[in-house]
């Protein structure tokens, strides 16, 4: 659940309901680094938006996180190595995506690398690669309508990955105990 901290600092006529939205593999690293980070977020004052924490039992997926996103100031986007495997983790890229570039001035993004080269993550190599082919597999099952959907729906998750390894970022990998 966010955390209820500090105001959000003033800018012009723009309100957030979060500080901060955080986007992480839940199964891989949620009890591990990302804990860590939402506590340490919430202990300095920002309310801080997760998924795993903030749904409602019964609430659509999709649409929670595209409101919290939209009510957010800041995202922060940890890649790992099941990043890609994650249909969740990458909608919700798209969307914080979308929302910088519609509302750039008021929302910003930062990538944080958990043990993964952001190479691996713009360019789709490595478990990025691995985790693409098996999403072009589920591509060549899929028929009529259902496969330009999901066709068009992998090409934005790879442009997507693009912009967001583009940004400045922290790579932890070359960090002294991540």
């Amino acid at each position: 659940m966010a955390s209820k901290g500090a105001q959000a600092p003033s800018s012009s006529s723009y309100s957030a309901t979060y500080h901060v939205f955080l986007s992480f593999v839940v199964e891989e690293i949620g009890t591990t680094f990302a804990d860590h980070l939402y506590a340490a977020l919430n202990q300095a004052g920002f309310r801080t938006f997760r998924v795993d924490s903030d749904l409602e039992i019964g609430e659509n997926i999709n649409s929670q996180p595209l409101k919290a996103i939209q009510e957010s100031r800041i995202s922060i986007i940890v890649f790992s190595k099941g990043f890609a495997s994650s249909i969740r983790c990458l909608d919700e890229l798209v969307m914080i995506l979308q929302h910088k570039n519609t509302c750039s001035t008021h929302h910003h993004v930062l990538p944080i690398f958990y043990n993964i080269d952001p190479s691996d993550v713009r360019e789709q190599t490595g478990s990025f690669e691995y985790a693409f082919k098996r999403h072009e597999e589920r591509l060549e099952i899929e028929e009529g309508d259902g496969k330009h959907v999901w066709k068009a729906k992998v090409e934005r998750w790879k442009a997507a990955l693009t912009e967001a390894a583009d940004l400045a970022g922290l790579d932890l990998q070359k960090q002294v105990n991540g």
